[in-house]
């Protein structure tokens, strides 16, 4: 290993990279799911839902992330706040043994609503095309962050700005043409408090975390971020406020004009509704921006990620050869090029599939540990400075607990039984790896 990384991302660059895993192709393909999960509007409930459990949980990764502003993010907060339990290695072992399993499905089902989404333009794309069209948006990311973190974070901005311009076209044509009386057409009993309600809330939830999710992606790489302490904290909540605004405001006017009946049906559903607003061409035009958008989630997922074994590889907790840096690009090259191997691999699931088990296995593994790791690090680590502390502590980690329980239950018994199944393994997997040495 050589050299080491260098703190040259701001602000702008912090909040960027969050929007970019936050608005991409999750919210243009989630919302007939998210209809049928409650089968009607009333399903909006979760992104309020969603929206609560971000901010509190977002809050969560501030404290942490401005206390512990190095490459790896939560593998550190979790060896740190556990260690004083004698839990430490084995709570940053079982984070990496997660995210063997999260990254390449959290990059892939981005690569895998590209290809659903790219059918608009291409109808005659058959399954296999769909695949390998999925598996070519992982690979072309990897190439295109095979190179240093400066060029990286120029890169996010201008994908950002593009980002943004669409996201802002989709809802200035949805506000004017609203219509109040179609978006809030309720079907008999939608509010009726019953199993079946709390269940479809539950699966509301979950999809729109998904599509919340990357609100924490700075506490990936702020080992390279300028003054941690103060960009960190601020990028998170500015990403959350800014992303559950839009997402909010976006979703309502959509099925304002594509009765929610319909849209409850439909694979690429602002391609729809910009064509019932403007005509085929400007949906098609729409549809290139959207698959950009896409395009450019998965990029910020893949800087994220690729730094979370390098990190743990540096600390002797991980296989070497992730440890390595580029001779001359400073930068993990081995880290990036395996999780652009195993993303592309792992577009051979479906996309339910890959949501469902992404959300399920990163809350039993990683979100409910990380909430209890701030208050551990209260109590038993005083020497480790919080430039920021969460507000109103500790009721934000109590929310996004019971947030993350409440989405973890009601996702489905295979999924759970997945989860906790790849949990034990994980165990399994520490303990064999002590004993050999």
């Amino acid at each position: 290993m050589t050299g080491s990384l260098k703190r040259r991302l701001g602000l702008v660059e912090a909040t960027s990279a969050n929007m970019l895993e936050m608005i991409g192709i999750g919210p243009f393909l989630t919302i007939p799911l998210m209809i049928a999960s409650m089968h009607g509007p009333q399903a909006m409930l979760g992104w309020l839902a969603g929206a609560i459990v971000a901010i509190c949980d977002g809050l969560v990764w501030a404290e942490l992330g401005a206390a512990m502003p190095e490459a790896g993010g939560p593998y550190r907060y979790l060896n740190e706040a556990y260690k004083p339990l004698g839990l430490g290695r084995l709570m940053g072992f079982l984070f990496l043994w997660q995210c063997v399993a999260t990254a390449p499905l959290s990059v892939a089902s981005g690569a895998v609503g590209f290809s659903q989404y790219a059918r608009y333009l291409w109808p005659a794309m058959t399954a296999v095309q769909g695949k390998l069209l999925a598996i070519a948006v992982c690979l072309v990311a990897t190439v295109l962050l095979y190179r240093e973190i400066h060029k990286v974070g120029r890169l996010s901005v201008a994908m950002w700005s593009v980002v943004i311009a669409t996201v802002g076209f989709v809802t200035v044509s949805g506000l004017l043409n609203f219509d109040p009386a179609m978006a809030f057409q309720f079907p008999p009993r939608a509010f009726h408090l019953s199993r079946e309600f709390l269940l479809g809330l539950g699966a509301a939830t979950l999809i729109a975390m998904y599509d919340y999710g990357g609100y924490n992606n700075v506490c990936f790489f702020a080992g390279e971020v300028k003054d941690p302490g103060r960009v960190v904290p601020r990028s998170i909540m500015l990403s959350i406020l800014g992303v559950a605004t839009v997402y909010l405001v976006m979703n309502v006017t959509i099925i304002g004009v594509v009765p929610w009946q319909q849209a409850i049906n439909e694979k690429a559903i602002v391609s729809t509704f910009i064509g019932i607003i403007h005509g085929e061409t400007a949906a098609r035009v729409t549809t290139v921006f959207i698959l950009f958008t896409a395009f450019a989630s998965i990029f910020a997922l893949m800087l994220g990620y690729s730094r979370l074994p390098y990190a743990a590889a540096v600390h002797g907790d991980f296989f070497r050869p992730f440890a390595r840096l580029h001779a001359t690009r400073n930068f993990p090259n081995f880290a990036v090029l395996f999780v652009g191997g195993t993303s592309a691999f792992a577009c051979l699931l479906e996309l339910e599939a890959l949501v469902k088990a992404l959300i399920v296995i990163q809350v039993l593994i990683q979100s409910l540990s990380l909430v209890v790791a701030v208050t551990l690090i209260r109590r038993y680590r005083p020497d480790i400075q919080r430039p920021f502390r969460m507000w109103l502590y500790p009721l934000p980690s109590i929310v996004a607990f019971a947030g993350w329980a409440y989405i973890f239950f009601t996702s489905g018994l295979p999924y759970i039984a997945a989860a906790a199944g790849l949990l034990i393994a994980g165990v399994a997997a520490y303990r064999w790896k002590a004993h050999a040495g």
